[in-house]
Protein backbone atom coordinates (compact mmCIF):
# COMPACT_ATOMS: atom_id res chain seq x y z
CA UNK A 1 0.00 0.00 0.00
CA UNK A 2 1.56 3.06 -0.71
CA UNK A 3 1.94 6.19 2.09
CA UNK A 4 -0.19 8.90 1.60
CA UNK A 5 0.76 11.96 0.02
CA UNK A 6 2.68 14.14 2.30
CA UNK A 7 0.67 17.02 4.29
CA UNK A 8 3.26 19.48 4.72
CA UNK A 9 6.66 20.85 3.57
CA UNK A 10 8.03 22.08 6.65
CA UNK A 11 7.40 21.08 10.17
CA UNK A 12 8.76 23.31 13.36
CA UNK A 13 8.92 21.31 16.57
CA UNK A 14 9.36 24.07 19.89
CA UNK A 15 10.17 21.74 22.77
CA UNK A 16 10.74 18.14 21.84
CA UNK A 17 9.46 16.25 25.22
CA UNK A 18 7.11 13.52 25.18
CA UNK A 19 4.66 14.73 23.01
CA UNK A 20 7.06 16.48 20.46
CA UNK A 21 9.04 13.68 20.17
CA UNK A 22 6.24 11.48 20.05
CA UNK A 23 5.07 13.54 16.92
CA UNK A 24 8.45 14.02 15.35
CA UNK A 25 8.16 10.00 15.23
CA UNK A 26 4.91 9.61 13.95
CA UNK A 27 5.48 11.90 11.33
CA UNK A 28 8.69 10.64 10.26
CA UNK A 29 6.33 7.02 10.57
CA UNK A 30 3.56 8.43 8.16
CA UNK A 31 5.50 10.61 6.01
CA UNK A 32 3.49 13.43 7.29
CA UNK A 33 6.29 16.40 6.58
CA UNK A 34 8.80 16.33 3.64
CA UNK A 35 11.26 17.72 6.59
CA UNK A 36 11.15 18.29 10.92
CA UNK A 37 13.17 21.11 12.54
CA UNK A 38 13.28 20.77 16.30
CA UNK A 39 14.49 23.27 18.80
CA UNK A 40 14.26 23.16 22.84
CA UNK A 41 15.11 25.47 25.48
CA UNK A 42 17.87 23.80 26.95
CA UNK A 43 21.24 22.87 24.86
CA UNK A 44 21.12 19.13 26.60
CA UNK A 45 17.81 18.20 24.85
CA UNK A 46 18.57 19.97 21.68
CA UNK A 47 21.48 17.47 22.04
CA UNK A 48 19.76 14.65 22.60
CA UNK A 49 17.50 15.37 19.48
CA UNK A 50 20.12 15.40 17.65
CA UNK A 51 21.07 12.21 18.84
CA UNK A 52 18.06 10.25 18.46
CA UNK A 53 17.94 11.82 15.04
CA UNK A 54 14.27 12.86 15.33
CA UNK A 55 14.77 15.77 13.24
CA UNK A 56 16.36 16.80 10.04
CA UNK A 57 18.08 19.64 11.85
CA UNK A 58 18.57 20.79 14.98
CA UNK A 59 18.60 24.90 15.74
CA UNK A 60 19.26 27.38 18.72
CA UNK A 61 16.64 29.85 18.91
CA UNK A 62 12.62 29.33 17.91
CA UNK A 63 12.91 32.12 15.68
CA UNK A 64 15.27 29.98 13.73
CA UNK A 65 12.73 27.06 14.22
CA UNK A 66 10.35 28.56 12.29
CA UNK A 67 11.10 30.25 9.22
CA UNK A 68 10.15 28.41 6.56
CA UNK A 69 7.78 26.49 8.14
CA UNK A 70 3.87 25.72 7.12
CA UNK A 71 3.43 24.32 10.65
CA UNK A 72 4.42 25.14 13.78
CA UNK A 73 3.61 23.07 17.11
CA UNK A 74 4.07 24.52 20.23
CA UNK A 75 4.83 21.60 22.84
CA UNK A 76 6.16 23.43 25.84
CA UNK A 77 4.30 24.36 29.13
CA UNK A 78 1.44 26.70 28.57
CA UNK A 79 2.44 29.18 30.45
CA UNK A 80 5.42 30.00 28.46
CA UNK A 81 3.40 29.82 25.54
CA UNK A 82 2.75 34.04 25.30
CA UNK A 83 6.73 35.16 25.57
CA UNK A 84 7.56 31.68 22.71
CA UNK A 85 4.71 33.54 20.37
CA UNK A 86 6.17 36.68 20.63
CA UNK A 87 9.15 35.67 19.40
CA UNK A 88 8.21 33.41 17.04
CA UNK A 89 5.67 36.15 15.91
CA UNK A 90 7.95 38.24 13.53
CA UNK A 91 9.34 34.93 11.64
CA UNK A 92 6.14 33.25 10.90
CA UNK A 93 5.84 32.44 7.05
CA UNK A 94 2.33 33.46 5.50
CA UNK A 95 -0.17 31.19 5.55
CA UNK A 96 1.51 28.92 8.06
CA UNK A 97 -0.54 26.87 10.85
CA UNK A 98 0.71 28.04 14.35
CA UNK A 99 -0.71 25.05 16.76
CA UNK A 100 0.08 23.65 20.33
CA UNK A 101 -0.70 20.85 22.35
CA UNK A 102 -1.47 21.96 25.44
CA UNK A 103 -4.02 20.86 28.04
CA UNK A 104 -5.36 24.74 28.98
CA UNK A 105 -7.06 26.42 25.41
CA UNK A 106 -9.06 29.44 26.67
CA UNK A 107 -5.26 31.20 27.99
CA UNK A 108 -3.36 29.67 25.47
CA UNK A 109 -5.74 31.58 22.96
CA UNK A 110 -5.60 34.44 24.69
CA UNK A 111 -2.03 34.49 25.41
CA UNK A 112 -0.80 33.29 21.55
CA UNK A 113 -3.49 35.03 19.41
CA UNK A 114 -2.36 39.02 20.16
CA UNK A 115 1.63 37.85 19.03
CA UNK A 116 0.85 35.70 15.71
CA UNK A 117 0.49 38.60 12.84
CA UNK A 118 -2.67 38.34 9.95
CA UNK A 119 -2.28 35.67 7.30
CA UNK A 120 -1.09 33.24 9.74
CA UNK A 121 -3.76 30.46 10.76
CA UNK A 122 -3.85 29.87 14.53
CA UNK A 123 -5.48 26.59 15.04
CA UNK A 124 -4.81 24.99 18.71
CA UNK A 125 -4.90 21.79 19.55
CA UNK A 126 -4.95 19.14 22.34
CA UNK A 127 -3.79 15.42 21.63
CA UNK A 128 -5.34 13.93 24.78
CA UNK A 129 -2.39 11.37 24.78
CA UNK A 130 0.72 11.13 27.46
CA UNK A 131 2.17 9.11 30.03
CA UNK A 132 4.13 9.93 33.38
CA UNK A 133 7.32 9.86 31.81
CA UNK A 134 8.75 13.42 29.88
CA UNK A 135 11.44 13.86 27.52
CA UNK A 136 12.63 13.10 23.64
CA UNK A 137 13.32 9.87 25.28
CA UNK A 138 9.87 9.16 26.73
CA UNK A 139 8.49 9.39 23.20
CA UNK A 140 7.29 6.65 20.82
CA UNK A 141 5.02 7.32 17.09
CA UNK A 142 2.16 5.08 18.35
CA UNK A 143 0.86 7.83 21.63
CA UNK A 144 -1.75 9.15 19.46
CA UNK A 145 -3.47 6.02 17.82
CA UNK A 146 -6.95 6.10 19.01
CA UNK A 147 -6.88 8.70 20.85
CA UNK A 148 -8.64 12.15 20.68
CA UNK A 149 -7.01 15.17 19.97
CA UNK A 150 -9.26 18.46 20.17
CA UNK A 151 -9.19 21.44 17.99
CA UNK A 152 -9.90 25.06 19.26
CA UNK A 153 -9.78 27.44 16.50
CA UNK A 154 -11.12 30.71 17.63
CA UNK A 155 -14.04 32.35 15.52
CA UNK A 156 -12.36 33.18 12.03
CA UNK A 157 -10.39 30.52 11.60
CA UNK A 158 -9.92 29.48 7.85
CA UNK A 159 -11.73 26.38 7.67
CA UNK A 160 -9.51 24.81 5.49
CA UNK A 161 -6.17 25.11 7.37
CA UNK A 162 -8.38 23.83 10.82
CA UNK A 163 -9.31 20.85 8.01
CA UNK A 164 -5.23 20.59 7.18
CA UNK A 165 -4.53 20.01 10.59
CA UNK A 166 -7.26 17.46 11.76
CA UNK A 167 -5.95 15.71 8.75
CA UNK A 168 -2.11 15.56 10.00
CA UNK A 169 -3.62 14.44 13.35
CA UNK A 170 -5.52 11.43 11.51
CA UNK A 171 -2.45 10.74 9.85
CA UNK A 172 -0.75 10.20 13.20
CA UNK A 173 -3.73 8.04 14.12
CA UNK A 174 -5.70 10.45 16.15
CA UNK A 175 -9.20 10.86 16.59
CA UNK A 176 -10.41 14.60 16.06
CA UNK A 177 -13.01 16.67 17.73
CA UNK A 178 -13.42 20.52 17.77
CA UNK A 179 -15.17 22.70 20.29
CA UNK A 180 -14.39 26.27 21.73
CA UNK A 181 -11.64 26.41 23.90
CA UNK A 182 -13.65 27.59 27.11
CA UNK A 183 -16.25 24.07 26.65
CA UNK A 184 -12.53 22.72 25.94
CA UNK A 185 -11.27 23.73 29.58
CA UNK A 186 -14.73 22.74 31.63
CA UNK A 187 -14.16 19.39 29.86
CA UNK A 188 -10.67 19.01 30.73
CA UNK A 189 -11.51 19.73 33.82
CA UNK A 190 -13.37 17.01 35.04
CA UNK A 191 -11.39 14.67 32.94
CA UNK A 192 -8.22 15.14 33.82
CA UNK A 193 -7.55 18.37 35.49
CA UNK A 194 -9.19 17.70 39.03
CA UNK A 195 -8.07 13.76 38.37
CA UNK A 196 -4.67 14.66 38.84
CA UNK A 197 -5.04 17.05 41.42
CA UNK A 198 -6.91 14.38 43.64
CA UNK A 199 -3.49 11.81 42.69
CA UNK A 200 -1.22 14.79 43.66
CA UNK A 201 -3.48 15.69 47.26
CA UNK A 202 -3.60 11.71 47.94
CA UNK A 203 -0.18 11.05 47.21
CA UNK A 204 0.88 13.92 49.24
CA UNK A 205 -1.35 13.12 52.65
CA UNK A 206 -0.12 9.40 52.16
CA UNK A 207 3.81 10.99 52.73
CA UNK A 208 2.90 13.10 55.61
CA UNK A 209 1.29 10.73 57.80
CA UNK A 210 2.98 10.60 60.88
CA UNK A 211 1.59 6.92 61.77
CA UNK A 212 2.64 5.23 58.40
CA UNK A 213 6.41 5.26 57.53
CA UNK A 214 7.57 5.64 53.86
CA UNK A 215 8.30 2.14 53.36
CA UNK A 216 5.07 0.79 54.59
CA UNK A 217 3.29 3.77 52.00
CA UNK A 218 5.67 1.99 49.38
CA UNK A 219 5.69 -1.66 50.10
CA UNK A 220 1.84 -2.30 50.72
CA UNK A 221 0.65 0.35 47.82
CA UNK A 222 -2.53 -1.69 46.88
CA UNK A 223 -3.67 -0.69 43.00
CA UNK A 224 -5.47 2.53 43.90
CA UNK A 225 -2.90 4.01 45.46
CA UNK A 226 -0.30 2.97 43.15
CA UNK A 227 -2.25 4.18 40.07
CA UNK A 228 -2.72 7.62 41.75
CA UNK A 229 0.77 7.72 42.06
CA UNK A 230 1.58 6.90 38.19
CA UNK A 231 -0.56 10.05 38.06
CA UNK A 232 1.18 11.83 40.34
CA UNK A 233 4.19 11.49 38.36
CA UNK A 234 3.42 13.89 35.86
CA UNK A 235 5.89 17.13 34.80
CA UNK A 236 5.43 19.41 38.03
CA UNK A 237 5.95 22.89 35.33
CA UNK A 238 3.19 21.85 33.04
CA UNK A 239 0.73 20.24 35.89
CA UNK A 240 0.99 24.13 37.44
CA UNK A 241 0.89 25.84 34.79
CA UNK A 242 -2.48 23.86 34.07
CA UNK A 243 -3.94 24.83 37.02
CA UNK A 244 -3.29 27.90 36.88
CA UNK A 245 -4.24 28.74 33.64
CA UNK A 246 -7.48 26.76 33.93
CA UNK A 247 -7.96 28.26 37.48
CA UNK A 248 -12.09 28.77 36.90
CA UNK A 249 -13.18 25.87 35.72
CA UNK A 250 -11.13 23.85 38.38
CA UNK A 251 -12.46 25.08 40.95
CA UNK A 252 -15.63 24.88 39.58
CA UNK A 253 -15.41 21.46 39.32
CA UNK A 254 -13.75 21.04 42.48
CA UNK A 255 -16.48 22.46 44.39
CA UNK A 256 -18.46 20.17 43.03
CA UNK A 257 -16.30 17.39 43.70
CA UNK A 258 -16.67 18.02 46.98
CA UNK A 259 -20.00 18.32 47.66
CA UNK A 260 -20.20 14.50 46.21
CA UNK A 261 -17.14 13.87 48.31
CA UNK A 262 -19.42 15.63 51.46
CA UNK A 263 -22.68 12.94 50.70
CA UNK A 264 -20.42 9.96 50.83
CA UNK A 265 -19.17 11.11 54.09
CA UNK A 266 -22.29 11.10 55.27
CA UNK A 267 -23.56 8.31 53.85
CA UNK A 268 -20.34 6.61 55.66
CA UNK A 269 -21.29 8.34 59.13
CA UNK A 270 -24.78 7.24 58.29
CA UNK A 271 -23.95 3.31 57.70
CA UNK A 272 -26.20 4.39 54.57
CA UNK A 273 -24.99 0.76 52.60
CA UNK A 274 -27.76 1.79 49.80
CA UNK A 275 -26.27 5.11 49.06
CA UNK A 276 -22.83 3.82 48.72
CA UNK A 277 -23.80 0.86 46.57
CA UNK A 278 -25.61 3.06 44.07
CA UNK A 279 -22.94 5.34 43.50
CA UNK A 280 -20.28 2.84 42.92
CA UNK A 281 -22.97 1.23 40.57
CA UNK A 282 -23.28 4.23 38.79
CA UNK A 283 -19.70 5.20 38.55
CA UNK A 284 -18.74 1.13 38.13
CA UNK A 285 -20.98 1.46 34.48
CA UNK A 286 -18.84 4.85 33.35
CA UNK A 287 -15.49 2.74 33.55
CA UNK A 288 -17.10 0.01 30.94
CA UNK A 289 -17.88 2.51 28.84
CA UNK A 290 -14.36 3.98 28.42
CA UNK A 291 -13.31 0.38 27.72
CA UNK A 292 -16.11 -0.32 25.28
CA UNK A 293 -15.31 2.63 23.00
CA UNK A 294 -11.55 1.28 23.36
CA UNK A 295 -9.96 4.46 25.28
CA UNK A 296 -8.47 1.61 27.83
CA UNK A 297 -7.54 -2.34 27.75
CA UNK A 298 -10.56 -4.87 29.23
CA UNK A 299 -7.60 -6.82 30.52
CA UNK A 300 -7.30 -7.32 34.29
CA UNK A 301 -5.10 -4.90 36.36
CA UNK A 302 -4.57 -2.47 33.31
CA UNK A 303 -3.10 -4.92 31.33
CA UNK A 304 -0.15 -5.11 33.50
CA UNK A 305 2.19 -8.25 33.47
CA UNK A 306 2.44 -10.75 36.33
CA UNK A 307 5.34 -12.96 37.26
CA UNK A 308 4.82 -16.93 37.05
CA UNK A 309 4.46 -18.39 40.60
CA UNK A 310 7.60 -19.97 41.78
CA UNK A 311 8.84 -23.03 41.04
CA UNK A 312 10.09 -23.97 44.40
CA UNK A 313 9.74 -27.88 44.79
CA UNK A 314 6.76 -28.75 47.34
CA UNK A 315 7.33 -29.01 50.84
CA UNK A 316 7.65 -33.38 52.07
CA UNK A 317 4.79 -34.61 54.27
CA UNK A 318 5.08 -34.00 57.74
CA UNK A 319 6.22 -37.31 59.42
CA UNK A 320 7.19 -38.38 56.09
CA UNK A 321 10.82 -39.84 56.10
CA UNK A 322 14.01 -38.65 53.96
Amino acid sequence: MSKPATLFNRVALIGVGLIGSSIARAVRAQGAATSIVATARSAATRRRVAELGLADQVVESNAAAVEGADLVIVSIPVGACAAVAAEIGPHLAPGAIVSDVGSVKGAVVRDMAPHLPKGVHFVPAHPVAGTEYSGPDAGFAELFVNRWCILTPPAGTDPQAVDRLAAFWRLLGANVDSMTPDHHDLVLAVTSHLPHLIAYTIVGTADELEAVTRSEVLKFSAGGFRDFTRIAASDPTMWRDVFLANKDAVLEMLGRFNEDVAALTKAIRRGDGDALFEHFTRTRAIRKGIVDIGQDSPAPDFGRPHPDLPHEPLPKPYGSED
